[in-house]
């Protein structure tokens, strides 16, 4: 049982990191579930209709995610706060419905035989990941995003290509998404559309709400304490489900930037940007 917690954990934490990284840009995608979604079933026909390795197809499952998010991505980046998110949350409702409605991966019944992922595999992508983003803080293309985010018509001025930088960062909250997606299905062998609902990508932006948004680790601690922290309450019986939403409630009443406060990179309050 503590087994499969760990999984989802890290699972959510992929996800969590999904969406930290498009928020470096200024921008929040309530578009990750989609991505998940489109990376499960991507490796699913890869591996069990054709016959590939999950690594590969893992991979594959990422870019495939990355180039639909890129494809979005691209009108609509342009868009201001709500709009955005209203634009990610319709497609994220525009997926399920176009995997319910394809027969080729089983529709409304659902897809399945995938197997081959364990707690394993997503911790070595939890290490991989983690480590990107540990490097991508320490480098200048995190000093562009942050001037991105502060302010983008000051970036502009300064030469930085303010629509290719979101652009990137939203294909790469799509890569990490899709691979979350692959080792999903290939953990649990059997998916169906509404796995991926409008509800999963609101839980995941909750995760880097609460863990805090100024840094990676954040959004890690928010998706296991998301994770874990109901598994824990279980021994209240029928109070569990009031418990639980007080303690949101009072994390984000008494720490609204999230539990980890702290800033990574280089630019340490707002509007400063370093060289």
């Amino acid at each position: 049982m503590i087994i499969d917690h760990l999984f989802f954990a890290g699972i959510n934490t992929l996800l969590a990191w999904s969406v930290y990284v498009v928020l470096l840009s200024g921008s929040l995608s309530f578009a990750q579930g989609a991505f998940m979604a489109l990376g499960c079933y991507c490796a699913g026909v890869l591996t069990v209709k054709l016959g590939w390795p999950l690594l590969p197809a893992s991979v594959m499952a990422g870019i495939f995610s990355a180039a639909v998010a890129f494809l979005v991505g691209y009108p609509t980046v342009k868009l201001k706060g709500i709009y955005f998110i209203l634009v990610t949350l319709g497609v994220t409702v525009c997926v399920r419905v176009l995997l319910e409605n394809f027969k080729f991966i089983g529709g409304v019944g659902g897809f399945g035989g995938m197997k081959g992922a364990d707690v394993y595999s997503v911790a070595i992508a939890l290490v991989v990941v983690g480590a990107l983003l540990y490097y991508f803080s320490l480098s200048s293309w995190q000093r562009i995003c942050d001037a991105v985010r502060e302010d983008e018509l000051v970036a502009a001025s300064m030469g930085i290509n303010v629509v290719v930088v979101k652009l990137l960062t939203i294909a790469m909250g799509g890569f990490i998404a899709g691979v979350a997606g692959s080792l999903y299905g290939h953990y649990m062998n059997f998916v169906r559309p509404e796995n991926f609902d409008v509800l999963l990508s609101i839980y995941v932006v909750l995760y880097v709400v609460l863990g805090g948004v100024n840094n990676m680790w954040g959004p890690l601690l928010g998706a296991f304490v998301m994770t874990l922290l109901p598994e824990y309450f279980r021994v209240l019986a029928e109070w569990r489900p009031s418990v639980f939403g007080l303690s949101i409630l009072l994390i984000l009443l008494f720490r609204p930037q999230g539990i980890l406060q702290f800033r990574m990179g280089t630019v340490q309050k707002k509007g400063a940007i370093e060289s």
